[in-house]
């Protein structure tokens, strides 16, 4: 099984963006979905989470501007992004993690030009 990451591009500040994340296949056993962000130069930063009795956490950092959502029939993750600023520029990368393994998708590269 492998996770597909889409929606990434360059955007205006103040812009919009939804990233996209499927599976090819089926994905049994999920504890969470999350969303990843790094910048150029810096560590890795966790961005949202979604449980699967639909309980949402966001990083202070994306708070009122983030919204992650799921389709379970589509086994998919998204990441509608408001009021983008140019710190949000990175590569973003979506992670579901079941009992048995962590996916991770590919990552898909957002520029908030300003």
């Amino acid at each position: 099984v492998q996770l597909q990451a889409s929606g990434g591009g360059v955007v205006q500040a103040g812009g919009s963006l939804k990233l996209s994340c499927a599976a090819s296949g089926s994905i049994i056993g999920v504890k969470a979905m999350r969303w990843y962000r790094q910048a150029p130069g810096k560590e890795c930063e966790w961005v949202a989470i979604i449980l699967p009795n639909g309980s949402i956490n966001y990083a202070d950092s994306v708070e009122g501007r983030f919204s992650i959502s799921r389709d379970r029939a589509k086994k998919a993750v998204y990441l509608q992004m408001n009021s983008l600023e140019p710190w949000d520029t990175a590569v973003y990368y979506c992670n579901i993690d079941t009992v048995w393994k962590s996916y991770w998708g590919q990552g898909t590269l957002v520029t908030v030009s300003s």
